[in-house]
């Protein structure tokens, strides 16, 4: 099993990346190929002790930073980490591609070099989120902002494949994220989405409508919604728990009831906080990609890039895009 790892991607590349790349060789039976400037990610390997065959470098002479246009990027930087180790994906050098870089160059670039699988219009996003009832997955997340009603009924025939495949739940519940449970609610493009999902073969898994009081409620293992809408969502639901602890935390220091409180506080958001870690899962996978694509937080740290590599390695063990292409296949 082989992961091509962008090395360079993130707010703190290369240095988080090769840590965690070297936490993921001496952890996880897989072999890495480090794409990136090979004298500044050869800096920082030095500085570990691991299993030298496992890791090997490929050099890229150009970076995707952040803030750079994905499109125009993509197409003036064919010697971009990105890119190239796409391409060496595509040239089946390795199994799967992680980074943790600009997510619009990935999508983009992934779409490009690697193709879509056969009867997906448009790649999509999907990330786990902790309920009150254990893990939600949401798509898209960031991935396509102007889909059309045909893209979110492809969102929710992957997802449902990929609920299946990698958290070995079947007939997970689906529901459509909107601004009221009712039918007639939204705009005509998601009335066309709530049609064309409750006519699909996930009809009788189908809940219909639900709307953001419900995203970490578990009221559905699936929640489908266009990437603008999710990552809106997303982001907000990542400032909220900070938002509020801090709140609490001006309320109950001036007192001396408050501090004990505080204490007692703080102990439960340190669990809180473990819950809902995005460290703990990793990366997102871009679904509808031909090849396993995986997308990682911008801030990811060592523990998250290693965690994102063992996702990658899993949905290559399973076949995950094979069961995806069934799903597809069975509704034309």
């Amino acid at each position: 099993m082989k992961v091509i790892v962008d090395a360079m991607g993130g707010d703190y590349a290369p240095e988080v990346v090769v840590k965690g790349a070297v936490e993921a060789v001496s952890e996880l039976d897989v072999e890495l190929i480090l794409v990136g400037d090979e004298t500044k990610i050869k800096i920082f390997l030095e500085k570990f002790s691991y299993p030298k065959k496992k890791i090997s470098i490929y050099h890229a002479s150009e970076i995707i930073e952040m803030y750079e246009s994905a499109a125009l990027s993509v197409r003036k930087k064919r010697e971009s980490s990105v890119v190239v180790g796409l391409e060496l994906l595509k040239k089946g050098y390795a199994d799967a591609f992680f980074s943790a870089g600009n997510t619009g160059a990935v999508v983009c670039a992934a779409t490009l070099v690697l193709g879509l699988l056969k009867g997906v219009e448009r790649p999509g996003i999907a990330i786990h989120i902790p309920t009150l009832k254990g893990i939600s997955l949401v798509i898209d997340v960031g991935a396509n902002i102007d889909p059309k009603p045909l893209h979110l009924l492809q969102y929710a025939i992957m997802a449902n494949s990929y609920f299946e495949a990698v958290l070995n739940r079947k007939n997970p519940k689906i529901g459509l994220l909107n601004i009221g449970e009712e039918e007639t609610k939204g705009t005509e493009f998601m009335r066309q989405a709530h049609q064309l999902i409750s006519e699909s073969f996930l009809k009788n898994n189908f809940l219909g409508n639900i709307d953001g009081k419900d995203l970490f409620s578990g009221k559905c293992d699936i929640i489908i919604c266009d990437g603008f809408i999710g990552n809106v969502a997303l982001k907000v639901s990542e400032s909220m728990l900070e938002f509020i602890y801090n709140l609490l935390k001006r309320s109950l220091k001036n007192n001396p009831v408050g501090i004990l409180g505080l204490t007692l506080l703080s102990l439960g958001m340190k669990r809180i906080y473990k819950k809902i870690d995005y460290t703990e899962y990793g990366g997102a996978p871009l679904l509808g990609i031909d090849g396993i694509v995986i997308v990682g937080h911008g801030r990811s740290n060592a523990k998250a890039i290693k965690n994102a590599i063992r996702v990658a390695k899993e949905e290559v063990e399973i076949k995950l895009n094979e069961k995806i292409s069934k799903a597809i296949a069975g509704t034309y």
